[in-house]
């Protein structure tokens, strides 16, 4: 598989990720499309089967490649597998993200809902942050910078995570430990909080494409803090032309 073929699954999954790597550079998206789109099949695994056992074993089979590859093993399977080899290769901090971001996946194999916000937000740092960082140390990111980046992944999170819910509803799942007007917009306050600490950092030019997929977020979670109602309604989502403009605001600002 090349990285054409993974930026069609991207495409396919996850179109405003697809978005922001087109918008970097080559170099960066060989490195960034094989990641999002182990990441697609990664998040579809416990998904895979109504039987909660059966959705964990196929997502421990992906745990178990992730880690072969990164030990430079040869490992049979999906296309993706052989187009994201090189880049777990590259730094093992990339593949032990990869790995931690599957374990926390397990949760996604069981209807169990989330104890309180704490918990919610524990699990999607462990998901898209996990997700974010691996993606900025494969394009050489500081340690120093894992705080900020991780702040990010969260606002944009945050912002997805609540998008979202109608479609997790209609699965049968209890997505928000609070479901209030108050907790929501209290939910998405802290979204904001966080893309407000991110955005006061200057990100090398070389990683910034990793943190461009937020850049919807801005505008999705101010608008559920105005009105909370709008998730439950299935409205807190924006106009393709207002995601595209966002991003490309920051991407000529250099901004997060």
């Amino acid at each position: 598989m090349s990285v054409t073929d993974c930026a069609e699954i991207v495409q396919r999954g996850d179109p405003d990720r697809h978005a922001a790597t087109m918008a970097a550079p080559p170099a960066a998206r060989d490195i960034l499309f094989p990641l999002y789109a182990l990441n697609l099949e990664i998040a579809r695994a416990p998904w895979s089967s109504a039987e909660p056992m059966v959705a964990e074993m196929r997502l421990q089979w992906w745990i178990d490649t992730v880690s072969a590859l990164a030990e430079g093993r040869n490992v049979s399977g999906p296309p993706v597998v052989m187009a994201v080899g090189p880049v777990l290769a590259r730094d093992p901090r990339v593949s032990r993200a990869m790995i931690d971001l599957a374990e926390a996946r397990r949760r996604d194999c069981w209807p169990d809902p989330f104890e309180g916000r704490d918990d919610l937000l524990a699990y999607l740092d462990a998901t898209a942050g996990n997700l974010m960082w691996a993606a900025a140390l494969a394009l050489g990111a500081e340690e120093r910078l894992e705080p900020a980046i991780r702040d990010a992944a969260m606002g944009g999170a945050i912002a997805a995570y609540l998008r979202a819910v109608p479609h997790l509803v209609a699965r049968g799942r209890q997505p928000l430990p609070d479901d209030s007007a108050s907790a929501i917009a209290g939910l998405a306050a802290e979204g904001l909080t966080r893309l407000e600490k991110a955005r006061r950092v200057r990100f090398p030019t070389e990683v910034r494409p990793a943190l461009w997929t937020v850049s919807p977020a801005r505008q999705v979670l101010k608008g559920i803090v105005r009105d909370p109602a709008r998730v439950g309604q299935g409205r807190a989502e924006t106009s393709e032309f207002a995601r595209r403009l966002a991003l490309l605001w920051r991407v000529l600002r250099g901004r997060v």
